[in-house]
């Protein structure tokens, strides 16, 4: 399962998502997700969906590689949904058993918070998946530059971001070795209640964490071999500069944004039926 985790990978491929301006994308993602839960029913969630569908042929990665990120959230999503669909108060009963009442309108909204949920991770996947951990970071930097008067330390934050989503693949592959040395001294994750599954993964646990301490010590003192300074004027080797794809990418991520809320404003006011709403 932890090899299914695409979140902080970059998928090397020639695309026009790929050559976009970091900050480009940056904006686009914070639209998808406004759009996102800006919208509700069938016919939005299918709006959305469609939306994703054309960066992913747009990203040139294939659908398998990301939607396969959904396998290691699997219990996560269950549990929302299943948490909405018990305490979600409703009219119409469906079931009621004891203290347990399922409604028909929890049912409804435990299945649109888990479509929105997964169109969420799908969606901003896109944004790790086509976007290097440096371009992301000097994307953050520059975007967010407005708060360095405030005394807002933007450059620290986005670096932090940088080395959390830069670490993700790399505890994984530290993980799995660990998981692969304790199976071959006769451990199994497999069976037994959830309670001795959880007792099983304490041996991956501790050195998993010995690992990540030892990294991070590690990556301090190349920090200070390097005389990284906090808040210091550094300059790039490859500095940020919008091209004429980069303005079309605004001008069709702002349309979009702005065609889904004026469906939304219409349907609303128009008092389309739940089901259809936009």
């Amino acid at each position: 399962m932890l090899r299914e985790i695409t979140l902080g990978q970059y998928y090397n491929a020639k695309s026009v998502i790929h050559d976009l301006d970091p900050r480009v994308k940056l904006l686009g993602t914070l639209l998808y997700i406004a759009a996102l839960f800006v919208v509700n029913g069938l016919a939005g969630y299918a709006v959305i969906t469609i939306i994703f569908l054309s960066l992913v042929k747009l990203s040139n990665v294939p659908l398998k590689y990301i939607v396969r990120g959904i396998k290691a959230i699997v219990f996560i999503l269950i549990i929302t949904a299943v948490c909405n669909m018990f305490f979600f108060e409703g009219k119409n009963i469906i079931v009621k058993w004891h203290f347990i009442t399922i409604t028909l309108e929890g049912v409804k909204h435990a299945v649109s918070m888990a479509i929105r949920l997964i169109l969420l991770i799908l969606g901003t996947s896109i944004l790790t998946l086509t976007t290097t951990s440096t371009d992301l970071t000097d994307a953050l930097e520059k975007s967010l530059g407005f708060l360095k008067k405030v005394k807002v330390p933007v450059s620290e934050i986005a670096l932090m971001m940088s080395i959390a989503l830069r670490f993700i693949p790399i505890l994984v592959e530290e993980t799995n070795k660990i998981m692969k040395a304790q199976i071959s001294r006769g451990a199994d994750f497999e069976k037994g209640n959830i309670f001795q599954r959880i007792k099983n993964y304490v041996p991956i646990i501790v050195p998993l964490f010995v690992s990540a301490f030892r990294r991070a010590d590690d990556l301090s003192m190349a920090m200070e071999a390097r005389c990284y300074q906090p808040g210091a004027m550094r300059s790039k080797m490859y500095p940020l500069e919008y091209g004429d794809m980069d303005k079309v990418g605004y001008a069709v991520i702002t349309s979009t944004f702005l065609v889904v809320v004026i469906l939304k404003v219409v349907c609303r006011v128009n008092g389309l039926n739940q089901f259809w709403i936009i």
